[in-house]
């Protein structure tokens, strides 16, 4: 069989819970239903931090936020030009590589821009503070502006590119990376979306009524992309693989519960900022309709892609990752585990001069089914019990000093000192390029 092509659809802020299979009473979602129904699906899946930003530096290059390069999120913090992704490590395997939507990981101009880290095309917003603005004036393509007509939504035209993309790639190999903004964002949606008009008159506050329709919207898309493939006959060689970026937040207040009953959001490291919807599908390989209870995070998907499309060769030493292909594929008796999994966050970065740093960072230890967490170095850790309390409601650090010392020592070592988190000079007092 020829090397897979790689389908990569990341939602932004869209919670663990937010999606009709899962039961959700609010909002649908068949076309990601439809995914799940012909999917492998990861229950215990967490993004590789708790904001967008450092998710992404961690996802992209497949090290976790204690070594990833990215750890701020003010939006314009760059990756470094030594920085090597997995669009690096297919593009030296031969593989066409796209990608559209929010990069977030350098503003043009930077060394952190995507034309610089593997692919051969991409197209939507660089500055991911940019990208909260669905009616902007300009995209990015490649460096170069791209001008966008009075009142042009801007997420129809980045779906638009990514289906030319894949048609014009069919034969493959390719990699089609779709990092999109809603449901985050600003909440736009044009007043003619089917999403918009089926939802405008429900009995519910105008922001919920909006972000439902972008999530439903977006939905849409996504079934869009699965038809195309579909189209093109190429199911069975392509993997789909499906997240969002970090646990839901609370630009809605709490309507539509994106977490359910998992304590915390987006921002900090308790299971509702870094819990993800995470999907792995193709047709033929990976048996549909199962559940996988393995620990995974965002540093495995680069390994894991590098198994699946035979780059191994170009993958790099000194990841944090563990190829998920085993338990893809049907051998779980060769599946590597991780020791422990490891998160941290600190509000670090730069705007007008301006710097703000909380006390220390957030830190997280997952080790087996107990998780150590604080939210700042001059707090003592908490510990739970997952498996018996995956809401993280009872604190027993007290009943186990040795298990809180060991795993505090992991914490410790896991960190290292990040690079600079500045962010470039921009032009006229603005925020992005």
């Amino acid at each position: 069989m020829d090397r897979p092509n790689i389908v990569l659809i990341i939602l932004d802020d869209l919670g663990p819970h937010e999606m009709s299979f899962l039961g959700h009473e609010k909002l649908r979602t068949p076309n990601i239903d439809r995914l799940a129904a012909s999917s492998m699906r990861f229950a215990n899946a967490y993004s590789g931090a708790p904001v967008c930003a450092p998710a992404r530096s961690t996802l992209l290059t497949g090290t976790h936020a204690g070594h990833t390069t990215v750890r701020g999120n003010f939006g314009g913090i760059s990756l470094l030009a030594e920085d090597y992704t997995f669009a690096q490590m297919l593009k030296r395997s031969g593989y066409a590589t796209g990608g559209y939507g929010k990069w977030g990981v350098g503003d043009v101009g930077t060394d952190g821009v995507p034309e610089r880290h593997g692919f051969d095309e991409f197209f939507g917003y660089y500055h991911q503070v940019h990208a909260h603005d669905f009616f902007t004036d300009y995209l990015w393509r490649n460096g170069e502006k791209v001008e966008l007509a009075d009142g042009e939504y801007s997420h129809y035209r980045i779906v638009d590119a990514a289906k030319r993309f894949i048609r014009e790639h069919a034969d493959g190999p390719f990699l089609c990376y779709m990092p999109w903004t809603p449901p985050h964002g600003r909440y736009h949606i044009p007043d003619d979306d089917s999403a918009w008009q089926e939802l405008k008159d429900m009995p519910w506050p105008e922001d919920a009524r909006r972000r439902a329709a972008m999530v439903h919207m977006v939905d849409r898309h996504v079934g869009e992309i699965l038809d195309l493939l579909t189209e093109l006959h190429l199911d069975e060689n392509t993997v789909v693989l499906f997240c969002s970026d970090n646990g839901g937040g609370r630009e809605v207040g709490d309507f539509f519960r994106p977490n359910g009953d998992l304590r915390g959001e987006k921002t900090n490291l308790y299971e509702g900022g870094i819990r993800v919807p995470f999907l792995a599908r193709w047709t033929g390989r990976i048996e549909p309709a199962t559940v996988s209870p393995l620990p995974t995070y965002f540093p495995d998907v680069m390994p894991t892609i590098a198994e699946l499309t035979g780059s191994d060769e170009h993958l790099p030493g000194g990841l944090d990752g563990v190829s998920l292909a085993p338990t893809l594929l049907g051998r779980p008796d060769d599946q590597a585990e991780h020791p422990f999994l490891y998160w941290e966050y600190t509000r670090v970065g730069n705007w007008q001069e301006l710097t703000y740093v909380d006390d220390g960072p957030q830190q997280a230890v997952r080790m087996g089914g107990r998780k150590l967490v604080r939210m700042r170095t001059t707090e003592p850790f908490e510990l739970y019990d997952l498996d018996t309390d995956p809401n993280e409601t009872t604190d027993i650090a007290g009943d186990h000093p040795a298990l809180v010392a060991e795993m505090t020592r992991l914490a410790e070592a896991a960190h290292t000192a990040p690079v600079s988190q500045a962010e470039p000079d921009m032009p006229e007092g603005k925020r992005f390029r």
